[in-house]
């Protein structure tokens, strides 16, 4: 049985609030582009020397998402937002893997969620760009579980 309360939950924003709710993305992509330029200088390890490149890639791709939010976040008539969400460090490797693979896979959900959105606004284009964006998190999402030796999570089942 579909759930009509998620299966609805993007009809119920207004362009405003969907600029609100992709501000709150851009600062997500400002933390991860700090996340990932200071991650990937300061693992240490021959484990981590593969990953630790692949984050300087993730960087620079995160850095254009910000950019297409930008413009975004500007077309629906909204400033965009300077501000980052909080940084998590940690002196151990394999934790700072653990935050950016919990911060990607928020990433993921959220990016799902504005697809909705922009499409229940009528909002296309928007969508699209999203979507080009999702596909790249969902890369760096791979990438970061493969690290940690994990399965890829699987965000299709709700949030517990």
């Amino acid at each position: 049985m579909v759930d009509k309360k998620s299966e609805n939950a993007g009809a119920t924003v207004t362009r405003d609030q969907l600029a609100g709710l992709l501000n709150e993305d851009l600062a997500r992509e400002y933390q991860a582009i700090i996340a990932y330029v200071v991650y990937s200088q300061v693992l240490k390890g021959p484990e981590f020397m593969n990953i630790a490149d692949q984050l300087e890639i993730h960087a620079q791709q995160e850095l254009s998402h910000a950019l297409i939010l930008s413009r975004q976040i500007d077309y629906l008539g909204k400033m965009p937002t300077v501000t980052p969400k909080t940084v998590r460090t940690s002196e151990n490797a394999r934790e700072m893997l653990r935050f950016d693979l919990d911060n990607e896979n928020e990433t993921i959900r959220n990016y799902r969620e504005r697809v909705r959105q922009c499409e229940a606004l009528g909002e296309y284009a928007l969508a699209e760009q999203i979507r080009q964006i999702l596909v790249e998190e969902q890369d760096h999402q791979i990438d970061l579980a493969t690290a940690l030796g994990e399965e890829v999570p699987d965000l299709t089942m709700p949030r517990k």
